[in-house]
C-alpha cells in the first residue's frame, strides 16, 4: 500500500484524541511530501542534522517536528529552533541544556521526560525516582515546559512483557498527574511504535510514533 493508504488504515482505528507522530528518520522530503498530501502533519525525527536538513527544506508546510532520538548538547542548535516538543529528555545534564538554551534564545521548549522501564540496558532515559525529582524542582526549569511522558516497551514479541513496560508507565504517568494536578500542561503519554500501537492505545496513549507501519523499512 501507498504512504497515504496506511495513513488512512491507521487512522480508522486510532482515537481521535491520540495523536499520530510520523516517524520520516532516514525517509526522504518525498515521502513527508506523500504523507502531508494525506492529511498528516505531526513528524519525528532521531537525528538532528536530518530534522534539521527537513525543516529548513519544509519550512512554511505546517510541520509540528518531534525530535525522538538521544539529543547530545552539542547538537542543540539543530533541533530546538524547528521542534514543537522534544519528546526524549534523557538526562538532567540535558535537561539543563536545554533549559539554558531556551533562556538564552528567550524560548520556552516543550519536553516529554524519557522512562526507562524496557529490559535492554542499551535503552535511554530515567527511573521513575529520577524523574519524580526532577519533577518536584520543576519550577527551577523556568524554559522547560513539562508536557508528559515517553517511553517505550522491551523490543519483544511477548504481549505480556509489553504490556507490563506499558501499564508501569502509565501507572507512573497518572501518579504524577495526581501528585503535580498543577502541572496542566503534563498530559502527554507517548508510547508505542509500529509494532505495539494497539497495545498502547490499551494503556492511555495521547501519542503514537509510527514509522514502519507507514513509510516502509528504512531506506
Amino acid at each position: 500500500m501507498s504512504i497515504s493508504d496506511n495513513i488512512q488504515q491507521i487512522r480508522k482505528e486510532l482515537p481521535s484524541d491520540v495523536t499520530l507522530v510520523a516517524v520520516s528518520k532516514f525517509h526522504p522530503a518525498e515521502a513527508i511530501e506523500e504523507a502531508l498530501a494525506a492529511g498528516q502533519t505531526v513528524f519525528g525525527e532521531n537525528r538532528p542534522q536530518e530534522l534539521e536538513k527537513k525543516a529548513v527544506a519544509l519550512d512554511g508546510r505546517g510541520i509540528s517536528w518531534h525530535f525522538l532520538g538521544h539529543l547530545q548538547t552539542n547538537k542543540l542548535k539543530m533541533v530546538l529552533p524547528y521542534a514543537s516538543l522534544v519528546q526524549s529528555i534523557d538526562s538532567e545534564h540535558l535537561l539543563a541544556e536545554v533549559n539554558a538554551w531556551g533562556a538564552r534564545n528567550g524560548k520556552v521548549i516543550p519536553v516529554l521526560l524519557e522512562l526507562h522501564v524496557a529490559a535492554e540496558e542499551s535503552k535511554q532515559g530515567f527511573f521513575e525516582d529520577e524523574a519524580l525529582d526532577i519533577l518536584f524542582r520543576a519550577d527551577s526549569f523556568r524554559n522547560i515546559r513539562f508536557c508528559g511522558l515517553m517511553g517505550m516497551a522491551t523490543n519483544t514479541d511477548n504481549q505480556d512483557d509489553i504490556r507490563a513496560d506499558f501499564g508501569r508507565i502509565k501507572a507512573f504517568y497518572d501518579y504524577v498527574r495526581d501528585l503535580f494536578p498543577e502541572y496542566t500542561d503534563f498530559r502527554e503519554l507517548s508510547i508505542g511504535m509500529s509494532g505495539d500501537w494497539r497495545i498502547a492505545i490499551e494503556y492511555g496513549a495521547t501519542m503514537v510514533r509510527i514509522g514502519t507501519a507507514i513509510f516502509g523499512e528504512r531506506v
